[in-house]
């Protein structure tokens, strides 16, 4: 039996975890771990939630109206949930500053992924063409992790730049707008795919079926609040399945920060802040599993470089995908009713074939449901009440591309760490720049005009004033600062994610990645960490 200290709870220290204590290793895992609040009446639907809550003002936009967006187009166009705000708590003494970059951080139980929209899309071999490894060798445990975790999938156009793998639930019931778009483009399907536009169903880590304690989608419309039947997977329902292993312990209320290492640099101690006596400790450690987020890794991995040496590094190579948000309106159902009781998050997904095949772009489709649309109003050209006025009289025909850009490693995009002025060692705050690449708004001006025309073609329009490009840091696919590779050299790790610095620890997060194609890259993370944990230990 290996003993295996983990840092974190997100998706990929769960699924390393439990692949882990499934080969008979002793794994322990050290977290923050602030929890979600309890499920509010889980039997209610959307509906019944306006309806029958005493106060769903406050479940919808906050007691303070903390979730209520102004209409500032140089920030976030929507909030997330006053009941998801503790997943981006962070802890005392946890400091960060950036440049053109907002980062989002989690330190909750289950990580960021507790408020992902569920989108689970394999890496084919062009995506892979920098890792070490190419699709075969991560199709088991892209199988594997979707049986784990509940995935929908079909074998349609969309299919040619996701791979087909097992384990893939049959797809839920379309919402009336995804329907009648999806109708429209097999109509002129032929042509759209001369054009490189290709449309097909989203890969979603959701039930369409019960499957153990979980029950399948029921529509309620509440899955922006949490799902209160556990249809849409997060990563805390992995973690409450390793804690039926005897040979698990979960430690909450621990904010790790930096490792000690001995004269054959061979880590031997993990310190820590004990959040709730407020103090400091210590525990040995034998292998150390770093699965914090890119960025918090990258932390602890500097800060421990820094008390060790005094060296402050530079980690290069950060990545995370430029988003726009390409809002839209289906005229054939303007001025009819919407089904709130639908699946909220994307149904479909569209892919655009560019020049350079690693330039792909991909696009989730949502359409507007139970979603708040209070911030849709808002950025209307128009006065309020007209704006209202026409919201709740296309609030059917309404819906959004979320259209995702491939990033690549670059020097000037790093991570670093600064010391607390005073020159104390156990202070320092976590250090982001980034830069765009010189023609990012050509390459976005080109591919919103290609976005707008496959729209047109599907009988809706894009009010181009409307599309908003998000902050860099916006989509949290943060990735690429201790990349693998197969060369020897400091600053990195090994095809099986070793560090290349330090013999007993393994990265198993974003950190690892050399390339980011314009695809959610949690399913990929999950699956690798699986790999991880079954061909290392």
């Amino acid at each position: 039996m290996v003993k295996i200290t983990v840092v974190g709870s997100g998706a990929s220290g769960v699924h390393f975890a439990l692949s882990a204590l499934k080969k008979g290793h002793q794994v322990e895992m050290l977290d923050v771990g602030y929890s979600a609040p309890p499920n509010v009446n889980p039997e209610f639907s959307f509906v019944d939630i306006k309806s029958k809550l005493e106060d769903p003002v406050a479940y919808f936009l906050g007691k303070n109206y903390e979730t209520v967006v102004s209409p500032d187009f140089d920030k976030e166009i929507y909030e997330f949930p006053p009941n998801k705000m503790y997943i981006f708590k962070v802890p005392p003494g946890f400091k960060s500053d950036s440049r053109n970059f907002d980062p989002l951080f989690s330190f909750a139980r289950g990580g960021l992924a507790e408020a992902w929209t569920g989108g689970s899309y394999p890496f084919n071999d062009q995506d892979l063409a920098l890792f070490p490894f190419n699709y075969e060798i991560l199709k088991p445990y892209y199988e594997e992790i979707a049986e784990r975790i509940g995935l929908i999938g079909d074998r349609d156009d969309i299919s040619r730049f996701f791979p087909w793998h097992e384990n893939l639930l049959p797809p839920l019931e379309l919402d009336e707008n995804s329907k009648i778009i999806l109708e429209k483009y097999q109509k002129r399907r032929k042509l759209l795919n001369r054009k490189g536009f290709y449309l097909g169903r989203s890969r979603i880590a959701t039930l369409s079926v019960d499957k153990g304690d979980r029950k399948a989608c029921d529509y309620s419309g509440r899955c922006l609040w949490g799902c209160p039947s556990d249809s849409l997977y997060v990563p805390s329902l992995t973690l409450a399945e390793c804690q039926k292993y005897e040979h698990f312990s979960y430690k909450p209320g621990v904010l790790v920060e930096y490792f000690k290492v001995n004269s054959r640099k061979r880590i031997t101690h993990l310190v820590f802040q004990d959040l709730t006596l407020q103090k400091r400790g210590e525990i040995k450690v034998d292998n150390l599993v770093l699965a914090a987020g890119t960025l918090s890794s990258s932390k602890i991995f500097l800060d421990s470089v820094y008390r060790q040496t005094g060296k402050i590094l530079k980690l290069e190579g950060l990545m995370d995908n430029r988003q726009i948000l390409v809002p839209f309106l289906n005229l054939s159902l303007m001025g009819k009713s919407y089904n709130p009781e639908s699946y909220v998050y994307h149904q479909l997904a569209v892919g655009f074939e560019c020049e350079k095949t690693s330039n792909y772009i991909h696009g989730q489709i949502t359409t507007l449901k139970t979603a708040l649309i209070h911030p849709v109003t808002l950025q209307m050209p128009l006065d309020f009440k007209t704006s209202t006025y026409l919201t709740r009289n296309l609030h059917s025909a309404l819906g959004v591309i979320n259209l995702n850009f491939c990033d690549t490693r670059r020097a000037d995009n790093q991570v670093t760490i600064e010391p607390d002025s005073t020159g104390k060692q156990d202070q320092t705050t976590l250090k982001i720049t980034y830069q765009s690449i010189p023609d990012e708004k050509a390459i976005m001006s080109s591919a919103t005009k290609r976005v707008m025309k496959f729209l047109r073609k599907l009988g809706s329009i894009a009010p181009p004033m409307m599309i908003h490009s998000r902050p860099m840091g916006a989509s949290v696919h943060y990735s690429g600062t201790l990349p693998m590779s197969t060369t020897d050299g400091p600053l990195g790790v090994t095809p099986d994610c070793r560090s290349r610095d330090f013999d007993n620890l393994f990265f198993v997060d974003g950190t690892i990645f050399p390339f980011l194609p314009a695809k959610n890259l949690t399913f990929t993370m999950m699956a690798n960490a699986a790999r991880v944990a079954d061909k290392v230990f």
